[in-house]
């Protein structure tokens, strides 16, 4: 863009700052007479500093116009004369004008200046002003299309900013200061969000291959300092450093807890992550992780998926798996402190163990699932090398031995490991409460709930029989030292398994049922008519079908629903119709 006429300033201060003596410092010897920077000598002769301050603030700040945070002052200096088409001036004489914030032209009346910023307006071009918690940036209308905007921002990531927030803070309690860095800044709102609410206790570097002057203006209007030399801004932890360069280059030159988005910056992200450190890895390519572009999937994390009822949090367990492998490559293991997916996101924050044997350690947790096209049981295969016959036997249902063919799909690689850590979780819902984070709150409790998903030991003392001796032998296991409690894998859709034109039964009553049978049950963020529970599908269904009667239903009795006027149907024809048949998949088609 062009350079801005001297006429437009910001403050009223630096409108005075264009008085100059003979030091080219501002007048403030009252003795000297000087000239006014934006009048001619005939419009205002030259005067004391006193009168000359005085008429600035009343002539040129008082009929000044604001655009974009700058305010554009009257000048009646010569940049503006009449002229005819041949370019000849129609007179001598100054007239009042302003010159445009945006374009750089003049205009001569006040009110044809308001209707040629209305165009600019129109047109897009002059920034709006956005508000986030305590933050706020300048971007054009279409900032969030970043192929055509310099100032890329996304409105609909709030709740994943406030989540990497709140990790950090949840951080902080345990190492200070923190190396942060946001190595995609845009408008550079993160990082700014974490120097502003963590201080000190955070080292904060904003990245982009953009021009590094959104980021400086943004830091203006925050009223934060940047410094664009590293040496600076390690003494000082007010200040943000600021970096133009490849993601994947700072991340190899730097010792940085990196926020990297996107599976090609694994790598670099792993290679030089300091021990304990903790990576967020964000990733927007939804279309390949939710199945509807499946050979992407395979291309970018050399994995099999199809479109299941689960498929946001085996998508999220896929992400996690790429991540262990690039970690395992540099011999560094991982801890999953937390794991989303959301509608716009998938987000996974990491904890870096060093050494080789934590790589092992988390590598052996990837394994392949096994996925029934019938009726959608799932089961991740045994840790072996031994090749099996029939791998279809693991699964707990028998659609095998009754259907013809290849009933199962293998689908993965994904991570078969806990994806939450219940003491991080509680501390991050601690941060969110203290620092008024509500959007992410909700989002929290539930979590927190999730990683929990345990049933209460009063409950438990009513279990009886062959379940009762099944709960005692798995409380007594105990898992190695270091290992998290392990939350069941994946979860069940209510509108999926309940009976056709069924009311689904309310949640809290049907989750106290599956306790009441002995199983862990918790409702998940994933989707919001689920349950995470350990319970087979195939008894699943036994008691939705008990919860979820149709509404002229009578009675339940020996699997036959007894309907209006003594109309008698068997359940089985109430179920919803069959799904988990894929076609385009791997694996014979079934009709």
């Amino acid at each position: 863009s062009t350079e801005r006429h001297f006429s437009i300033q910001k403050t009223q201060e630096d409108l005075e700052s264009l008085l100059p003596d003979d030091t080219g410092e501002v007048e403030t010897i009252a003795s000297v007479k000087i000239p006014c920077p934006l009048c001619p000598e005939e419009k205002f002769r030259p005067n004391y500093s006193r009168k000359v301050r005085k008429h600035m603030e009343k002539l040129h700040w008082g009929c000044s116009l604001v655009c974009d945070g700058m305010t554009m002052c009257v000048c009646y200096l010569s940049c503006h004369k009449p002229r005819k088409p041949d370019g000849v001036e129609v007179s001598t004489k100054t007239y009042s004008h302003y010159h445009c914030a945006v374009c750089s032209a003049t205009v001569n009346r006040r009110a044809d200046m308001l209707a040629h910023l209305q165009g600019h307006q129109r047109r897009g071009e002059i920034p709006q002003v956005l508000h986030e918690g305590n933050t706020q940036v300048h971007v054009l209308p279409n900032h969030s299309t970043p192929e055509r905007s310099d100032s890329f921002f996304n409105p609909r990531m709030k709740l994943n900013r406030q989540l990497v927030m709140c990790t950090l803070a949840a951080l902080v309690h345990e190492r200070q200061p923190l190396d942060c860095l946001d190595a995609f800044g845009a408008t550079g709102i993160m990082g700014l969000q974490w120097a502003r609410l963590l201080g000190r206790a955070v080292r904060v570097t904003i990245n982009d291959l953009s021009e590094l002057s959104i980021m400086e203006r943004h830091a203006g209007i925050n009223t934060m300092g940047m410094d664009k030399e590293e040496e600076n801004n390690a003494s000082d932890g007010n200040k943000i450093l600021v970096t133009q360069l490849d993601a994947n280059v700072l991340m190899h030159l730097h010792h940085l807890d990196p926020f990297g988005p996107a599976v090609c910056y694994l790598d670099a992200a792993f290679r030089n992550v300091r021990t304990c450190g903790v990576v967020s890895i964000t990733s927007t390519d939804l279309s390949a992780l939710y199945c509807k572009c499946a050979n992407i999937a395979t291309r970018h994390y050399a994995c099999s998926l199809v479109r299941t009822e689960y498929y946001r949090e085996l998508a999220t367990r896929v992400v996690i798996a790429a991540a262990v492998r690039a970690a395992a490559r540099c011999r560094k293991g991982v801890e999953v402190l937390l794991a989303v997916a959301l509608e716009h996101f998938v987000l996974v924050v990491l904890r870096v163990l060093r050494g080789p044997a934590q790589a092992d350690q988390s590598v052996r947790r990837i394994r392949r699932l096994l996925h029934c096209q019938w009726c959608e049981e799932r089961l991740f295969m045994k840790d072996t090398n031994m090749l099996e016959e029939e791998p279809y036997r693991q699964l707990p249902c028998d659609c095998h031995r009754s259907m013809p063919g290849r009933s199962a799909l293998l689908l993965g690689p994904a991570w078969a490991g806990s994806l939450y850590n219940a003491g991080f979780l509680r501390q991050m819902l601690v941060e969110a409460e203290q620092r008024a984070l509500t959007d992410v709150q909700p989002l929290l409790k539930t979590l927190c709930s999730e990683v929990e998903c345990n049933q209460s030991s009063q409950n438990r003392s009513n279990v009886t029989g062959k379940r009762k001796q099944e709960v005692a032998v798995s409380l007594q296991s105990k898992k190695p030292r270091g290992e998290p409690s392990d939350h069941p894998a994946f979860y069940y859709s209510l509108p999926r398994h309940s009976l056709k034109n069924g009311n689904l039964p309310r949640m809290n009553k049907f989750l106290s049922s599956l306790v009441a049978e002995g199983f862990r049950a918790s409702r998940t963020h994933f989707e919001p008519l689920a349950i995470r529970t350990d319970c087979p599908l195939s008894r699943f269904q036994t008691i939705l079908q008990e919860h979820s009667q149709p509404p002229n239903c009578k009675g339940l009795e020996e699997g036959k629903l007894v309907q209006g006027k003594g109309k008698v149907v068997s359940s089985q024809s109430l179920m919803a119709k069959p799904v988990g048949v894929h076609r385009g998949t791997a694996g014979t088609e079934l009709p």
